[in-house]
């Protein structure tokens, strides 16, 4: 029971992360890149490049969903509602930008990189239509830096700091926080091929993008990192989940 009513605290947590978002929302450019922002080739590339990666994620969730794993279907809802909270938040940055953690990283070492891309395509939805966060028309560009780049080298930095024997706690943070960063790279290096430098090219338009994130972004992963890390821990401290579940 104790267990429970943990969860039950933390999930109202979220609920009302949920609601602040929806009641505050920030007006400004975001790290998702906003409705417009991309040419109508370059919005069906992503989608194109993305399909693949959700069409697997919906093949592991229904194995996820099907199976006699305990709490999974719980489980999923609180790395899905994770994602949600925290990719909504938006803290400005420089130049009109505004920076935000991602949340992936939860569902990764849970569920595996795959998953996400299905959570992050429902959470993108959602942020584009009631939140002004994203867009439909840039939907794959976003999902692809987000939620399959993102997961992919988090788990990647995951399997590899537990096959050289890191403790759990630090190779949990050390995947949240690479696969904030590398969302941030992904979408630097999407508006950069798309918005090159006159002079420079996309090399010098990436060194621009990337330093607009990374003034508020490098911090900003590494608080999420910790963040995941608590989480995590109180998920499994409660036998909510077992680590060894989808292994």
């Amino acid at each position: 029971m104790g267990a429970l009513k943990k969860c039950r605290k933390f999930m109202l947590f979220l609920a009302i992360g949920f609601i602040y978002t929806l009641a505050y929302p920030m007006t400004a450019h975001a790290m998702h890149i906003m409705e417009g922002m991309l040419p109508p080739k370059w919005c069906i590339f992503w989608f194109v490049v993305s399909a693949p990666f959700f069409i697997y994620g919906l093949y592991r969730m229904h194995k996820i969903v099907n199976s006699d794993i305990p709490n999974a279907k719980v489980m999923l809802a609180l790395c899905g509602a994770f994602v949600f909270v925290l990719s909504s938040l938006k803290l400005p940055s420089v130049t009109g930008s505004c920076s935000h953690p991602t949340g992936v990283g939860l569902g990764t070492v849970m569920f595996g990189p795959g998953v996400m891309s299905v959570l992050g395509v429902i959470v993108l939805l959602f942020q584009a239509l009631l939140l002004a966060h994203g867009g439909l028309t840039t939907l794959g560009a976003n999902e692809f830096s987000m939620t399959i780049v993102g997961p992919i080298v988090g788990y990647a930095v995951w399997k590899l700091c537990r096959a050289m024997k890191v403790r759990r706690s630090i190779s949990l943070f050390l995947c949240a926080m690479f696969a904030d960063w590398s969302t941030y790279v992904t979408t630097a290096f999407q508006l950069a091929i798309v918005f090159p430098d006159p002079n420079g090219g996309v090399g010098a338009a990436l060194v621009k993008f990337l330093g607009i994130y990374a003034v508020t972004q490098i911090p900003l992963a590494i608080a999420e990192g910790l963040l995941t890390v608590i989480v995590y821990n109180l998920v499994i401290s409660n036998d909510l989940w077992k680590e060894s579940a989808l292994q």
